[in-house]
């Protein structure tokens, strides 16, 4: 008991002094007014990925080790939306409201709310089991894109098999790319013609064209990222969650912060923060509050721009 004590000690005297920092953003043109306060919401949730905007103006998040998906209500309130998710880490919503997770418990990509319409939508590929799947995202038309980078393997063993699959409207699985070191967060541009992956191991965002049959390919370096380093887990740019504006920037949560990219790939700025983002997502009834989490804490920034209106992210 005292050791758990201590902890939550620790957890409060940190939020605390993390909460007194007066972080502000830099200018970048039609994302963001120079000295825009970072507002940080709190510290010490455990895991903090897949952000998702709701109708009503709030967001969902979901805490992987806690096995949960938390909410943060428009007046900063938290609580819980949903418990006992199967390890989510990623969220999307399909155009009927369903939300449908990447889910690490037992691997796969399933529909967690409603609860009286959960369902497994994928668990595995040509008669193999998915490895750990991270980060998705579903277009209009019911397509589901999503990665699978395994496992982190442990120092000297072998690389993982790693993919990036789409799941058509109609249910069927397919392969787009088997060749990322570290395929980790996908966004589609706003008119759903660009598919983007990051790769966590390597320098660049990818693109691929998507057809009209939601099939992506001819895969091209889109944007490079600032801060690829070599780190103790081999070479890494951080590049993990990804979102997009309604003028088709991309956002990218880094080791550097968040790395903005005009719809060309052109660099536009990076917004620092004391701890590296994880994923990040448009919320609020205008959906010009991005929310961004990572490392246990949440934080919130009011923008210039706005998230696309067409879709959940």
């Amino acid at each position: 008991m005292k050791r758990i004590a201590t902890t939550l000690a620790s957890l409060t005297l940190f939020s605390a002094a993390h909460a007194d920092v007066d972080l502000k953003t830099p200018a970048i043109d039609g994302v963001v007014a120079a000295g825009t306060k970072i507002e940080f919401i709190r510290d010490g949730f455990e895991g903090t990925e897949g952000p998702l905007g709701l109708p009503d103006g709030s967001l969902v998040f979901t805490e992987t080790q806690a096995n949960r998906i938390t909410r943060i209500a428009p007046d900063g309130s938290i609580s819980t939306f949903l418990e006992n998710s199967n390890g989510s880490n990623g969220l999307a919503r399909l155009k009927n409201g369903d939300i449908v997770s990447v889910q690490t418990g037992k691997p796969s990509i399933g529909i967690v709310y409603p609860a009286d319409r959960a369902a497994t939508l994928v668990d595995g590929f040509a008669g193999k089991p998915l490895n750990r799947p991270n980060d998705l995202v579903a277009d209009t038309k019911g397509g589901i894109y999503f990665t699978d980078p395994g496992a982190r393997p442990a120092a000297g063993q072998p690389p993982v098999p790693t993919a990036v699959y789409y799941r058509s409207p109609a249910g069927k699985l397919s392969q787009i790319d088997t060749s990322i070191a570290r395929p980790n967060g996908i966004q589609l541009s706003p008119d759903e013609k660009t598919l983007y992956v990051a790769n966590t191991a390597g320098e660049y965002i990818f693109a691929y064209d998507v057809a009209a049959d939601g099939t992506a390919s001819k895969r091209r370096n889109f944007a490079k990222l600032a801060g690829f380093k070599q780190t103790e887990n081999g070479w890494s740019s951080g590049a993990d969650g990804l979102a997009v504006d309604a003028q088709g920037r991309l956002y990218v949560a880094s080791s550097e912060g968040i790395q903005i990219f005009s719809s060309k790939g052109a660099a536009l700025g990076v917004i620092p923060l004391p701890k590296a983002p994880q994923n990040l997502a448009f919320a609020g009834k205008d959906r010009k509050t991005l929310y961004v989490v990572g490392r246990g804490a949440a934080y919130r920034i009011a923008l210039l721009a706005e998230g696309p209106k067409t879709r959940a992210k």
